[in-house]
């Protein structure tokens, strides 16, 4: 039979499953081959928080959103074009979703009345009609599966395990992907398993195989590359970026890295792939706790290496002594919080941007910091660097917000080269620089306020640390109100300082002469330049700003608000950025907000946009 190819721009499609189903790793590999290809890609994981939550339930949906186009794009999608759905939950969980049209594949072997009946569907979604608004296929995929590896000596269990394979295949079928990485892949996860790797690699062939000969599939689709700035690509998600921005932060510092870092969800990634480098001087310590482990990374700068802690909201808190430590010892310490949805526990696997708060104030007495944002996956990379630059130049700890909507995703990044990078070199005291040949660990630095950075055993150089305060020059331990008031105003004077350190904000304002201004955050990014973009393409006028250094401000963010008739912040908190900005600017903005655990939607930032347009006019 001959199929027709179609060519498309761009196409979303969501693997759902069961949280045993695999749909992470098929979800995964899809978008490396996709990111192989050439497509500009953008992806959203969607996991429980649970290691193994009850089977074929809704709390045991997990799925993987890919976005994909011959184009630059800028989110994970609003809404699937296509979406696999392995079981009743899949479909339950998710066709809120999908829009009129799009094509649903589901896997038949799992619509039985008991999986039916765990969810609440009285009747099949299959036969009672409420799916003819879609182009549904139903496809055994089970049963499938465990007839293409019949000749295979595994277990029924094992023959179904492999069925997110066979959905692979079909899916690489049916949008032309390389098939070579996942081939490989399959070849290395299973080496020591030879007959379990043939029987997926089986599968995801006996996919592709179907998707060729099914009449079900008349049609496969093509997407062209992207047209991307030239340059060496892969794909990265957010951990990973800042895992090797450090790395390269300690290799352009000359410091050796030391993380001190207790597992938590989302951002436990980190401590995993940071401990494979060990060829760089990177070493990793896990921890008992979050206490100790920003201990140990402060101990670490203290004895002149590039320390680091990585955490998410819960950790912060308890961090948040010994982070006021570092802010009076004046020690440079990079703290990684990858924000999740909480209070409390909250939902570990869902996205936030709800700590900006905690890391502005969430310390006792005046305890200023340098606080950044990455914006994107790839900026993570930026970011680290950046962190590292502020921290080691000025002694201070910093404080990155990242996501977990950033830390899961994943997009292209261009690799740079070497002579791209700044050179962080640090110049550690190496001499007396008071009278008398006597050492002042708090004489401080004219132009940024920093004091020496001593490491310990240096001869002639010993001096006091301590949580005590500190006279300054000398560092002899001080009751003085006088004292205190100048190393109060000291501390937050280096902070600000920083300002004329870091680059202006830049607005996207293409006409000039726009009435809005949306001002965002973190992983907001993506979501308001797609919105964004929305309503120029509908004739609007809108200029877009966003910020990386939250603390301090960029030195015209005041001059920029105060140039828009209206201001709309969108964050997903209950609008923490807003209330700084009002403090500090006295601008009225708008606050826009969602807490939902998901990223903003295209579609829904735009509305809001014209809404304000239509305010502002």
């Amino acid at each position: 039979m001959t199929k027709q190819v179609q060519q498309i721009d761009r196409v979303i499609i969501r693997f759902a499953g069961d949280s045993g189903d695999g749909m992470q790793l098929t979800g995964d590999r899809f978008t490396q081959e996709t990111a192989s290809f050439g497509n500009d890609l953008s992806t959203l994981p969607n996991f429980p928080a649970e290691i193994r939550a009850p089977a074929g339930t809704l709390p045991g949906v997990s799925s993987f959103q890919l976005h994909f186009a011959d184009h630059d794009i800028m989110t994970p999608g609003d809404a699937p074009n296509v979406l696999v759905a392995m079981n009743p939950a899949a479909l339950k969980a998710n066709i809120e979703d999908v829009p009129n049209g799009a094509m649903i594949i589901v896997n038949t072997d799992e619509f039985t009345k008991r999986n039916l009946n765990k969810v609440g569907y009285a009747t099949s979604p299959l036969e009672d009609g409420s799916l003819a608004e879609f182009k549904v296929s139903a496809v055994p995929l089970t049963s499938m599966t465990i007839k293409a590896l019949e000749e295979f000596d595994i277990s029924k269990k094992d023959a179904e395990r492999a069925k997110n394979m066979f959905a692979l295949g079909m899916l690489s079928w049916m949008y032309n992907r390389p098939t070579e990485g996942t081939l490989g892949f399959l070849k290395d996860k299973f080496a020591k398993k030879p007959e379990i790797m043939a029987a997926n690699i089986a599968a995801f062939q006996a996919g592709w195989n179907f998707g060729e000969t099914t009449e079900d599939f008349a049609v496969s689709y093509e997407i062209k590359p992207a047209t991307l700035p030239s340059g060496t690509y892969r794909n990265i998600t957010g951990n990973l970026a800042i895992s090797y921005g450090l790395i390269a932060g300690s290799e352009l510092s000359g410091l050796p890295l030391f993380l001190g870092s207790y597992p938590i969800t989302p951002a436990s990634d980190i401590l995993h792939e940071l401990s494979k480098h060990k060829r760089f001087g990177v070493r990793t310590f896990q921890a008992e706790d979050e206490i100790a482990g920003v201990g140990a990374a402060l101990g670490a700068a203290f004895g002149g290496a590039l320390g680091v802690t990585t955490t998410s909201g819960p950790g912060m808190v308890l961090k948040a002594e010994t982070i006021g430590l570092a802010v009076t010892t004046e020690l440079p310490l990079v703290v990684i919080d990858v924000q999740r949805a909480g209070p409390s526990t909250g939902m570990p696997t869902k996205t936030e941007q709800a700590d900006l708060l905690m890391a502005m104030f969430g310390r006792n007495g005046e305890s200023p910091l340098p606080i950044l944002a990455p914006r994107s996956p790839a900026d993570c990379f930026d970011i680290a660097i950046e962190a590292t630059r502020i921290a080691t130049q000025y002694r201070t700890p910093v404080v990155v917000l990242s996501d977990g909507y950033l830390a899961n995703g994943s997009e292209p990044w261009r690799i740079p080269g070497v002579a791209e990078l700044p050179d962080l070199s640090v110049d550690f005291a190496t001499e007396a620089n008071g009278e008398d040949g006597k050492f002042l660990p708090y004489l401080r630095d004219q132009e940024t306020l920093a004091r020496p950075w001593a490491v310990p055993g240096t001869t002639g150089l010993e001096h006091r640390i301590g949580g005590i305060e500190k006279s300054d020059g000398s560092g002899d331990i001080s009751y003085s109100p006088a004292n205190h008031d100048l190393m109060v105003r000291s501390r937050q004077g280096k902070i600000d300082g920083i300002a004329r350190d870091i680059a202006p904000l830049e607005v996207d304002d293409p006409s000039g002469d726009a009435d809005v201004l949306v001002l965002g955050w973190g992983g907001t990014y993506g979501s308001i330049g797609a919105g964004v973009r929305r309503i120029r393409r509908a004739g609007g006028k809108v200029a877009q700003a966003h910020l990386r250094h939250l603390s301090p401000f960029p030195e015209n963010l005041g001059e920029v608000l105060r140039s828009y008739e209206r201001v709309l912040v969108p964050e997903i908190n209950m609008g923490q950025l807003a209330l700084l900005l009002r403090g500090r600017f006295l601008v009225d903005v708008i606050s826009y907000t969602k807490v939902r655990g998901l990223p903003f939607k295209a579609e829904e930032l735009a509305g809001v946009i014209q809404e304000v347009i239509d305010g502002a006019e």
